[in-house]
């Protein structure tokens, strides 16, 4: 058989190199930080810096790999699996909730064979791929509420809902993200004004039916303060504290690349408050350079990416993995900084991890693929 020209065009073409390099600033910068905040842990487990670090660094060169491997496969074909993908992720996300691993209180991990992984952060991807088909196979009547509306939240609901269980942060922002993209594939506005409605009941029965996600909540409002042997120790209150204090001792430039002292005081430094280790050994000048770099993803994945893909699919696509990178990394900022009550999700490519760090790179990957598929002629978004 013979090439087609779409196809001698598309081989023609490479992915966005500045996307790429982002990422790869990223891992880099987030190599350094998990050094620098993982000492400690280390010391207390009975092992090296040297060795996590290590196994960190390999952790990327398999998100990597994985990113590039996505980005060599057509988008569209993935998007094909994302129904099997989906259903899928639910068996997990229900086996989490019985089998899963109990850490800190919450059930958000399984471990089959000495590997632990998070299922939520498959079903995140997956939903955001199945969302895509489902408002471009129902373009022609998307405003209709039985035919359109009910369908879609029908898949969109259930994965909160099973993500909310134990993850209600990674939950309320996957159904926002989805929110965008329904926005933009043209659902009815009176239609989504109701799912938000219902979202807000919804999350403030969650957050009343858990004391752990009530405590944040007072806590950021500023209405409990709880001292222990002299300490300030309310779960939520404690990590705020500390991340504050590591803040402010890094003022414009920072203590220095591995002079971080509140490591030793702040739960997770090398994950959930990674953000506010950067801020203490860089500085302000550091932790700017961080939010620029996901600035200039979220600007290249939307203003260019999304913009440009040849279809829909490949627009809302690019939408849902531009926000899912771009808003983990901004609110696990404003956490560390206070603008946020503390949710525990950790900033892509920068948090020691391994599940999280897997999906963001195939969610890069995917973004790079649509880009060498991009359109030449600039695509409208379609927004009523």
């Amino acid at each position: 058989m013979g090439t087609t020209p779409e196809e001698v065009e598309t081989k023609g073409r490479k992915s966005d190199r500045v996307l790429l390099v982002s990422v790869i600033l990223l891992m880099m910068f987030g190599s350094l930080a998990v050094y620098s905040s993982i000492a400690y842990f280390a010391q207390s487990h009975g092992t090296s810096a040297g060795s996590l670090v290590t196994g960190h660094i390999f952790k990327l060169g398999i998100a990597f790999f994985v990113m590039l491997i996505v980005s060599k496969i057509e988008y569209s074909n993935l998007a094909k699996l994302s129904r099997y993908a989906v259903i899928i992720s639910w068996i997990l996300l229900v086996a989490v909730m019985i089998y899963g691993d109990l850490v800190f209180g919450a059930r958000r991990s399984l471990s089959v064979g000495g590997f632990s992984f998070q299922p939520s952060s498959f079903a995140a991807v997956a939903l955001i791929l199945h969302l895509a088909v489902l408002i471009c196979k129902k373009q022609e009547y998307i405003k209709d509420f039985k035919n359109s509306f009910l369908p879609i939240m029908i898949w969109v609901s259930i994965t909160c809902l099973l993500i909310a269980m134990e993850d209600f942060s990674s939950a309320a922002l996957l159904m926002g993200i989805c929110l965008c993209m329904m926005f933009v594939g043209r659902m009815s506005m009176l239609q989504l004004s109701s799912i938000i409605l219902i979202g807000i009941i919804g999350g403030s029965a969650l957050i009343l039916s858990s004391a752990e996600r009530q405590s944040r909540v007072m806590q950021y409002v500023g209405q409990i303060t709880e001292i222990k042997n002299d300490r300030f120790e309310s779960a939520a209150g404690y990590q705020a504290q500390q991340a504050h204090i590591a803040i402010a001792q890094g003022q414009l430039f920072g203590v220095g690349i591995g002079q971080s002292t509140q490591r030793d005081f702040l739960p997770a430094p090398y994950n959930d408050f990674i953000f506010a280790i950067i801020a203490e050994e860089y500085g302000m000048v550091g932790s700017l350079a961080i939010i620029l770099i996901f600035g200039l993803i979220l600007i290249r994945g939307i203003g260019h990416i999304a913009r440009n893909a040849r279809d829909l699919l490949g627009t809302l696509i690019a939408l849902g993995a531009t926000l899912m990178i771009t808003l983990y990394g901004f609110v696990n900022a404003a956490v560390a900084t206070g603008l946020f009550p503390v949710t525990g999700l950790p900033m892509p490519f920068i948090s020691y991890g391994g599940t999280s760090m897997l999906f963001a790179g195939v969610m890069i990957g995917l973004l790079l693929n649509i880009s060498k598929h991009s359109s030449s002629n600039e695509k409208k978004f379609y927004i009523g």
